[in-house]
Formats: structure tokens, sequence, C-alpha cells
């Protein structure tokens, strides 16, 4: 096969794959159903109705009482069946005074409007260069695709900010609890951290992670 048929092959299917996203305007997730390669299966088009492409779920406060003062209500594709294939998710993050959303990553990339209060937002490029920004409201910053990155309320009174990602299971990664919160043994958490024993030993503690 030469290289033009090889390029016509990419191309066909290319188009094939773009063509067959296109086949529905929407695919509301049907949670009943067992989930396929590229999400949750369709709810019949028949049964779907306006409610389905509603969310309420941003509209409350989110619970700030935990060791960051922090909260993420997430409205990804699991929450918001409206959301299944079409490549989008949301979440709300509250903070308390002092809060923090602390370092995580997803597999997409975020856009962050802040709606309430005062933060400092930032993110760590791969070669460890930080990039941050106290933002006041109304104004947005982007975190580019799977870097860690982080979000602190160095105001006075509670903030909120809203996110957007484009990719409806963005998936979550919390670095602390990565470390702590699981089953990776103590000597483990030791050499790669370069921490010692009684500093992991009491992060895996108020991490709630098993201490094998």
């Amino acid at each position: 096969m030469n290289y033009f048929a090889i390029l016509f092959t990419f191309s066909l299917l290319s188009i094939i794959t773009f063509s067959h996203a296109l086949v529905e305007d929407f695919c509301v997730a049907d949670y009943t159903l067992p989930n396929g390669p590229a999400g949750y299966s369709c709810k019949d088009p028949a049964k779907v109705t306006f409610d389905d492409f509603i969310f309420k779920g941003l509209s409350a406060v989110g619970n700030t009482s935990n060791i960051y003062k922090s909260c993420v209500t997430p409205a990804f594709s699991s929450e918001f069946a409206a959301f299944n294939g079409l490549g989008l998710a949301m979440a709300r993050l509250d903070f308390d005074i002092d809060g923090v959303v602390a370092l995580h990553s997803h597999r997409t990339s975020e856009v962050l409007i802040l709606t309430q209060g005062e933060i400092i937002a930032g993110f760590i490029s791969t070669n460890n260069t930080a990039y941050y920004k106290r933002l006041k409201v109304g104004e947005i910053m982007v975190f580019p695709q799977s870097l860690l990155h982080f979000q602190l309320n160095v105001g006075k009174t509670p903030a909120v900010a809203i996110v957007t990602l484009n990719s409806a299971k963005p998936g979550l990664q919390f670095t602390d609890n990565s470390l702590f919160a699981g089953n990776l043994p103590v000597e483990l958490v030791e050499k790669t951290m370069l921490l010692g024993a009684k500093q992991v030993k009491r992060l895996k503690k108020a991490f709630g992670g098993s201490m094998n």
C-alpha cells in the first residue's frame, strides 16, 4: 500500500468517525443500561424530556467542613446525564475562608470563572514553572490538560468558582489523596517522596490510608 493509499484510508476513517458522532443530536445517559466504550448508553429519545437537560446540583452551597475547608461539587456525565457524549463537564468550587482545592489534575483542560470572593489559582508546567494569579470576580483562568493545579481562597469571605472541562468524564486525581489515602505502602511513600516514616504515617492517618 503506497503513501496516498494510506493517507486516503486514514482520511476515510476520520470522516466515518466524525459522521458517526453526528448521527444523533444528543445521547442522554441511561444509567440502567450497560456502559459502552464511549460512555453511558443512550436513553430512548422518546423518553427524553426537557428536565433531562437541566441540572440543579451546582445551585447549592457545598459542604466545606473538611481538612481543606473546600468542596468540589461535580456535574460530570455521572451526575448530569445530558453531558454524556458531548465532551463537556462542569463543577462548582466552594471555599471557606483559607479554603483550598489542593494540587490535583484531570485528563482534560479546564476553564475557571470566579463568581464570588478572591482566590489565587495556578498550575505547574512540566518544566516546573508555576503560573499563578490572584483572581477577582468575573476573571477567568485556563488550566492546560493534565497539569497539576490548585485554587486557594485569599479573601476575607467565602469564595465560589465555576469550572468547565472538555470531557464528560474528566477524571479528578488529588495528589495528597493518591499518596496518603490509598494502599501505597508507607515504605514506598517514604522512598519516592523523601519523607520520614513518622511524617508518612501521620499523613496516612489524617487521610485514612492503609498503614501497610
